[in-house]
């Protein structure tokens, strides 16, 4: 791969993905580029760049979902579910008492293990979730992890990375050699395709919003995008969980974090009693660059 063939890449993510990528990551595109190219009889990187620039759409779409696929797994670094056992889920039960539904958000949700997570810890709720509506929407930018996801079947390996033993017995039926969810939690969760990029109000309000593990890979300007575009789509009382490595510090102040609850934040008051409620984009900007 050529240095202006990896610049064309960097700046083709960047526009259609927000992946920021370093001038030190070019063998990180070669790993994930190179299997697809030879999938698709090409034998070099180039030679996908140049066939990508003729104007081959759908190998620039599978081209962005390889390198936008993520790691995850079951329960993924446990603390985040902690949070949404408690006190998210016991406050929300109080403090939607009346309307009996609770809505969550599992943002850049790769192959369903987070959302799924989530469903399993609402199931673990029993009778105090009674009659309730409960609405997890999962998205991606990747149909095909999407459709993983839908199916809810997982090797063994994947099943035993974060799963606790007695879930698996639970809400898990074994088909040869792989595990698949029940249909009852599957049908807890709804798979969209979603571009953070692009705008997702229509998603609706939502209570808790999960958005692990995928902001690091952007920029400071798209960072601050999105919280403020995500400050809009959670009730007042409602909760954002980020990734261990994330933060809204420096960024924005959207967001202010809850105390001894890492990676655990709720709207920032002080912010929403300013006239007008929810800062302008260029005051986050100004905001994020004191």
């Amino acid at each position: 791969m050529t240095p202006l063939d990896y610049e064309f890449l960097r700046r083709l993510l960047k526009e259609r993905s927000g992946l920021d990528l370093s001038t030190d990551k070019q063998y990180l595109v070669e790993s994930r580029l190179l299997p697809l190219a030879r999938r698709v009889g090409l034998g070099t990187i180039t030679e996908l760049v140049v066939k990508m620039k003729s104007g081959a759409e759908q190998l620039t779409s599978d081209v962005v979902q390889a390198m936008t696929t993520n790691e995850t797994f079951f329960f993924r670094d446990k603390i985040p579910f902690d949070h949404l056992r408690d006190p998210i889920l016991p406050t929300l039960v109080q403090s939607r008492a009346m309307r009996h539904s609770i809505r969550i958000w599992s943002a850049a949700c790769s192959t369903g293990q987070e959302p799924y997570s989530i469903a399993m810890c609402l199931r673990e709720f029993g009778p105090m979730l009674s009659g309730w509506r409960t609405e997890i929407v999962a998205t991606d930018l990747s149909q095909d992890v999407l459709e993983k996801a839908r199916a809810g079947l997982y090797s063994q390996f994947e099943v035993q990375r974060g799963l606790p033993i007695q879930l698996l017995v639970k809400h898990f039926s074994q088909t040869g050699e792989m595990w698949q969810l029940n249909a009852d939690i599957r049908s807890m969760v709804q798979h969209r395709q979603l571009n953070l990029l692009q705008d997702f109000s229509h998603l609706g309000k939502f209570d808790v919003i999960f958005c692990r593990n995928v902001l690091i890979y952007f920029d400071q300007e798209t960072k601050i995008s999105i919280f403020e575009r995500l400050a809009r789509m959670l009730e007042p009382d409602g909760y954002l969980m980020l990734g261990a490595a994330e933060s809204v510090v420096g960024i924005t102040d959207a967001f202010r974090p809850c105390s001894d609850r890492r990676g655990l934040y709720q709207l920032n008051p002080a912010r929403m009693a300013r006239p007008g409620g929810a800062a302008t984009l260029a005051g986050l900007k100004v905001a994020a660059a004191r």
